[in-house]
């Protein structure tokens, strides 16, 4: 389990990105993080890894305040969190397989990381994940000859291959199109429910969070004005949270953008 309490975070230039944010995420729960931009999703998800350090509250993951670690126990505890970017974060000269066993570069010595050796079960973990997210004959491409899709996917089982005990997702659909976005976002909900891994997701895409989460928390000037589930994001809670809108007519212009075109072409999807 994930707790935050009390979570704060301010800028040396006075600026205020996180304020007393307090949640759990339980086991196995994928959690869409929403909300306007400048809302402090992405500082979140940053704090929760230490990417971005907090300026206080605790942030517990099983007995563990990562708020509180330095040096090699931060390290230590990094490797229990999987982390999916929105720019894929790949070694574009390196190949999908390689890409997928640096998850592991965290657990391994490292002569043996900069030699790229491997264990056998390092090495079927990956090609186990690979058949799952569809790659498995694209293992020896590198990773620059990949669609956006298939990067993501990329990203998705080397974020596994670290067998984490938390994911976090950072706008994983932003560069994609709908039907890529939709089997990403399943692809995600699936490996969490398999693993019983607690996930946050910061959507900007309402729709999907609503589709593919099990719970909305929406921010709003780093603060949670909503916490409950998809089904309770009536148009009042959008409004609180990003502001007056026309939430009938959005939702008629998304569904138009969700409607039958020619995708982007993914070699293993035909997407």
């Amino acid at each position: 389990m994930l707790k935050l309490d009390k979570l704060s975070k301010t800028y040396a230039t006075g600026d205020t990105a996180l304020s007393q944010v307090s949640f759990e995420v339980p086991a196995g729960q994928v959690v869409g993080l929403i909300g306007p931009s400048g809302a402090g999703k992405s500082t979140l998800i940053r704090c929760i890894n230490r990417l971005v350090e907090p300026t206080e509250g605790t942030i517990t993951l099983g007995d563990t305040d990562l708020a509180r670690l330095q040096g090699r126990a931060l390290r230590r505890a990094r490797r229990r969190i999987g982390m999916i970017f929105q720019e894929y974060a790949l070694v574009e000269r390196l190949t999908v397989m390689e890409n997928v066993l640096s998850g592991r570069l965290g657990y391994v010595p490292a002569w043996r990381s900069f030699l790229r050796r491997y264990s056998p079960e390092d090495v079927s973990r990956a090609l186990a994940l690979l058949e799952q997210v569809g790659l498995s004959q694209h293992f020896n491409k590198r990773a620059d000859a990949l669609s956006g899709g298939q990067r993501q996917r990329v990203g998705i089982a080397r974020a596994l291959e670290q067998d984490p005990e938390l994911l976090l997702v950072d706008e994983p659909t932003a560069s994609l199109d709908p039907k890529t976005s939709r089997q990403i976002m399943r692809l995600i909900g699936t490996a969490c429910r398999e693993r019983n891994l607690p996930a946050i997701i910061n959507i900007h895409d309402v729709m999907l969070a609503q589709q593919f989460t099990d719970r909305i928390i929406g921010l709003q000037a780093g603060k949670v004005v909503y916490d409950g589930p998809p089904t309770g994001l009536t148009d009042a809670v959008l409004t609180r949270i990003y502001g007056d809108e026309d939430w009938n007519q959005m939702r008629g212009e998304e569904a138009t953008d969700e409607a039958p075109r020619t995708p982007e072409v993914d070699l293993a999807e035909g997407i």
